[in-house]
């Protein structure tokens, strides 16, 4: 069975970033969330999933994570900035029921 391990990006309210690697995103999510005393997350308040991505490997997640660290800060914001503009949340909706569409659209129809 193929295994998914995650690349991650928190920050806080005033954007101070904390980058990981877990094979389970909405188990270290909720553990960032929690702010466990004494650590980073929890005395910065980094709660807030802005960047997550996915790798099949391992070793793919932990060479992607190393390249990450690595990189300035500015550049890592860059990054945050191009796939989700607005600092959103990503887990935000995480759990959410899902509304079906109350109606569909009706096609146009063809004049004769």
């Amino acid at each position: 069975m193929a295994r998914t391990f995650f690349v991650y990006i928190m920050a806080s309210r005033s954007r101070v970033l904390y980058l990981g690697i877990t094979n389970s995103i909405r188990r270290r999510n909720r553990e960032h969330k929690e702010r466990h005393p004494g650590t980073f997350t929890a005395k910065h308040r980094c709660t807030s999933l802005v960047l997550c991505e996915t790798y099949n490997s391992p070793t793919s997640a932990i060479a992607r994570e190393k390249q990450l660290k690595g990189w300035t800060r500015a550049k890592k914001i860059a990054l945050i900035e191009k796939a989700n503009p607005n600092w959103r949340d990503l887990s935000e909706d995480w759990g959410k029921p899902i509304s079906p569409p109350t109606a569909f659209p009706t096609p146009p129809q063809k004049s004769s």
